[in-house]
This record gives C-alpha cells, sequence and structure tokens, in this order.
C-alpha cells in the first residue's frame, strides 16, 4: 500500500477526474484496516488507477499533439533561436548591370552648354539605350581659375569653382592647395563616382584606372582629340601604405601599378594622385599628367579649355587597347564595399508541427511544402517575408531548420 500510496501522490494532476479517484483511492486506503483489507482488492484498485492515470497522460498527450499539429504561430526563444548585431564587409562591383570592367563610356548630350564646362557624366551605355545610367562624373579645377573663361567682376570661372569645392570638401581648413607627394598643385582633375554605386565607401585596393597618353589635342578639349597606344594603369597603394586619417576620413596615395601586379616600383612609386575611398573621389595631379601622358593642360587665364574632356578620352581611348595580361580591352575597374548588420533567426520545426493545410483532401499521412517563412510582431502583424529558394518537404517524420537572415 505505501508504494501505491506514493505512486498517486507522484502522478501529475491533469484531470479532476483522476484528482477525484486518488483522493477515493486514498481514503478507500486510509480507512479500511489490514486485517480486513483483502489483497486482491488492493491490488485491483492500484491497477485500475494506474491505467486510469495512463489513460489520462496519453489524452493530454493527444491534446497538446493536436495544438503542435493546428499550430501556426511559434515564438522563437530569444537565447537559442536569434543571434543579433553580425557585422561583415561585404564588396560588390560598382558599375551597372554587374559588369565588372567598365570598357564603354558615353557621355550625354542632354547637358546645357553651361554645365558641360564643369563637368559631364559618364555613362555605360548609350543614353538613349533603356537602362543607361550614370557611372561617374569628371570636372576640372584650377587654384586661380585658369583654364576656363571669367565670369563676372569676381573672376569666379568653372575651374576656379571646381578646385574651391573639392578642396572645402577634402582638405584641412588650413590648407589651399592639394599636395602630391609632397608638392603643390594648383591644377587637378577629378573623378566623382555616382554616390549610390559606392554604397558605403570606395574599396581599397580594388580599383584600378586605365588612362592612354594625348598625342594631340586643341585648346578647347571639347574638339578634336587623339590619343595614343602607351596605357598606364592607376591603383591606390593601400597595399604597401597606411591611409592618411583626417575629417576627410582615409586617403591613400594613387601610383603606377595594376590590380593583379600591385604597385610599380614599390621602392619609389610613381604618383600620380590622391584617393578618398569614403568620398568616392579621385583627385588626379594635372601637372603630373601633363608631363607623363602629354595632356597639355590649357591653363591660359580666361581662356575655355574644358580640360577635363581630355581626360574623357583618355579614359574611354584605353579601352582601344588590349591589356596583355587578359587579353581583353583595357578597363576601369572599380568595387564598392560596406558594412552589413544582420540578425539570424532559426526556425525549428519539430516533426509533428506544420503537417496540415485547410485542403479537405489531406487524409492520413499528409505530405507538405515549405515555400514561406513570415516573420510577426508579438501583435501577429507581418514584418517581413522570407522566401525559401525551392519547397522543402515537411511530413511527420521529417523536421526542419530554416536559418532567415535579416540585413540592414
Amino acid at each position: 500500500m505505501k508504494n501505491y500510496i506514493k505512486y498517486l501522490k507522484t502522478l501529475p494532476r491533469v484531470e479532476q477526474t483522476f484528482n477525484s479517484l486518488a483522493e477515493t483511492a486514498l481514503n478507500l486506503a486510509s480507512n479500511a484496516s489490514p486485517s480486513n483489507l483483502n489483497t486482491n482488492i488492493s491490488s485491483q484498485i492500484e491497477q485500475l488507477a494506474i491505467q486510469r492515470a495512463e489513460e489520462i497522460v496519453r489524452q493530454q498527450q493527444q491534446v497538446n499533439l493536436l495544438a503542435r499539429n493546428g499550430r501556426t504561430f511559434t515564438r522563437f526563444d530569444e537565447t537559442n533561436d536569434v543571434i543579433r548585431n553580425q557585422k561583415e564587409t561585404v564588396t560588390s562591383g560598382i558599375w551597372s548591370d554587374g559588369i565588372a570592367s567598365l570598357v564603354n563610356h558615353f557621355t550625354s548630350s542632354a547637358l546645357t552648354n553651361a554645365q558641360r564646362q564643369y563637368y559631364v557624366d559618364i555613362f555605360h551605355k548609350d543614353t538613349a539605350a533603356t537602362g543607361s545610367a550614370v557611372q561617374y562624373s569628371i570636372a576640372y579645377g584650377h587654384a586661380l581659375g585658369s583654364g576656363s573663361n571669367s565670369e563676372g567682376q569676381l573672376n569666379d570661372s568653372p575651374s576656379r569653382a571646381i578646385y574651391s569645392q573639392y578642396k572645402q570638401l577634402l582638405l584641412e581648413n588650413t590648407d589651399t592647395r592639394f599636395t602630391f607627394n609632397g608638392v603643390d598643385s594648383d591644377s587637378i582633375y577629378v573623378i566623382n563616382f555616382k554616390r549610390e554605386r559606392i554604397k558605403e565607401r570606395l574599396d581599397p585596393g580594388n580599383f584600378e584606372l586605365p588612362l592612354t597618353n594625348i598625342s594631340s589635342r586643341v585648346v578647347n578639349a571639347t574638339g578634336s582629340i587623339s590619343v595614343g597606344s602607351t596605357v598606364y594603369t592607376l591603383i591606390d597603394d593601400s597595399s604597401i601604405n597606411s591611409a592618411t586619417v583626417g575629417e576627410y576620413g582615409r586617403v591613400y596615395n594613387i601610383v603606377s601599378g595594376s590590380i593583379n601586379g600591385g604597385v610599380h616600383n614599390v621602392s619609389s612609386p610613381d604618383y600620380y594622385g590622391l584617393v578618398y575611398p569614403d568620398y568616392g573621389t579621385l583627385i588626379l595631379n594635372g601637372n603630373k599628367l601633363d608631363t607623363s601622358l602629354a595632356f597639355e593642360t590649357n591653363t591660359s587665364s580666361s581662356s575655355e579649355g574644358n580640360n577635363h574632356f581630355a581626360l574623357f578620352h583618355s579614359i574611354s581611348g584605353s579601352s582601344e587597347q588590349t591589356n596583355p595580361a587578359t587579353s581583353d580591352p583595357y578597363g576601369f575597374l572599380a568595387r564598392n564595399s560596406e558594412e552589413i548588420t544582420s540578425t539570424h533567426f532559426f526556425v525549428r520545426v519539430k516533426n509533428a508541427e506544420y503537417n496540415f493545410s485547410n485542403n479537405p483532401s489531406f487524409i492520413k499521412d499528409p505530405k507538405v511544402y515549405i515555400t514561406t517563412v513570415g516573420m510577426y510582431n508579438d501583435n501577429r502583424e507581418l514584418l517581413a517575408v522570407a522566401k525559401l529558394s525551392k519547397p522543402l518537404l515537411k511530413t511527420f517524420s521529417r523536421e526542419a531548420l530554416i536559418r532567415v537572415k535579416l540585413d540592414f
């Protein structure tokens, strides 16, 4: 009887019926004297009580199973199912349509003459073609306003405005000139990547700018320009030097070299300019382009030079030459970089869960396919939807673990 009473006391009280049965059995056991209590009757009562208890447990398990089978929402376990604030740096090609090497460069006739004196937008396909989009812009600046017509009483020329704009954007307040390898320069060429192309930043070490020499040009570079056959490729020196950091973000030198071959002449690089990856801007030394690539930059006072068109022809003209390392035309290579913060949700589907459909043809051993995971808040409002790459079979004999990654 002691074992019987102990067993009854340890059974879970899952139903009122079982509680009543346990209480009756205990009373019967306590009121009966040892001499009058028949062992057979005692044993039968114990067996009946155990059977009833097991039946109630089975019924409760069945209720729980039915509840799981019909489940439409499962709450995440914050400790085991959710991993937050996972950071990773992702890089991708800058150019539209997934182009890795930009070999086609087009300008637009939509710019007015006044706009063209300041800058020119470069497209990756003819502007009349579907999907044509600006990839980068080119400008020319001169600290004294040379190389463009003066306007107004303040001698406010386009080249002066461009130099002043980038000086204020990229230099310290005390700097009045761009300095290349320790030498100041009044003459600069600017390549500005379209903002949505660089995302967070231009990826250091992953751009290569091909330039060809200028064989002849007229004073106003919007006129006839001929390019030579010699191609110079320029990269940054992030592979051999750390960045200089200031209010303008990081800055590296632009030097002669290639992505595959690295910096040419590492002990004494050939400096061509500066790159500001956080702004997506390249500043090229006009004096260096004149001496090495014969740009013949127009630096005459109050003379319309449109020098930035010379840089356009130098870049686009390089694609007419074949790169011996790849046997392809020279192309402008560049990648962007951004830091992605992610949260990982692990969706755990047990074998007895999510096996049914509203389809009335489901009988006996149904099979369903998981195609979508919905993410809800505590009010059961749909916040996000994750699509599986292919349907996932789910049955009573199969469980599923799905990882949902949210980037922001």
